[in-house]
């Protein structure tokens, strides 16, 4: 009896110990740290259009020409054309902002308010081009001229960026560059509000030089 007895402690005693075990282990698991993602809406139309938004894959298409008309095309559609990004835990939406020029033949704007990219060069009034390594400093002297020097924009709600490559040019850095764009805006102005274009050369028009007056 006493050696049944001896037998039945020493079990419990075991299982308690065991039980023990485990639950420091437990205890020493690391805990997994939860991941926060950050979601980004950037050229937000704030119009039903938005709600109609058609994702566009530069890499499903072979040339620039094809992907720039595509999202005219949607837009003719009475839809908004979007790239999503995805980098590290954000991920950025980019609304894009091309007109329907098949309803307007052509769209007349102002030189001053464009800020053209087009391959890896910014230019400014056709006549001023710069690396795109100035990208941020170049992009903030428009952001904030306020109408001050005639070259840059007259106002940063009229500022459109326009992007293009020759039909030659390998357009797959597209993603790279509005990744590159969207941080500097949003780093500038802590605003998503940029509107962005994927433009054809021949569709941007800009208007005639102003004529001298004849004395």
């Amino acid at each position: 009896m006493k050696n049944t007895l001896k037998i039945s402690l020493t079990t419990i005693l075991i299982l308690i110990l065991n039980g023990c075990g485990k639950n420091e282990k437990k205890e020493q698991q690391p805990i997994e740290k939860e991941t926060i993602v950050i979601q980004r809406d950037f050229g937000n139309w704030k119009t039903e259009n938005q709600r109609l938004g058609v994702e566009l894959n530069p890499k499903q298409f072979d040339n620039w020409f094809d992907l720039a008309e595509r999202a005219s095309k949607i837009v003719c559609n009475d839809s908004v054309p979007k790239i999503t990004l995805k980098t590290g835990n954000e991920i950025r939406t980019i609304y894009l902002h091309n007109p329907c020029w098949e309803k307007d033949s052509y769209k007349i704007i102002k030189s001053k308010n464009v800020f053209e990219i087009h391959n890896d060069t910014i230019f400014k009034n056709k006549k001023n081009f710069f690396p795109l390594d100035s990208l941020e400093s170049v992009l903030r002297k428009d952001i904030k001229n306020n109408g001050v020097n005639p070259m840059f924009s007259e106002n940063s709600k009229k500022l459109i960026v326009s992007i293009s490559y020759d039909k030659k040019n390998k357009f797959k850095r597209l993603l790279h560059h509005l990744d590159k764009l969207t941080d500097k805006y949003y780093g500038i102005t802590n605003n998503t509000d940029i509107k962005i274009w994927l433009t054809n050369k021949d569709h941007l028009k800009l208007p005639p030089p102003a004529k001298k007056e004849i004395k």
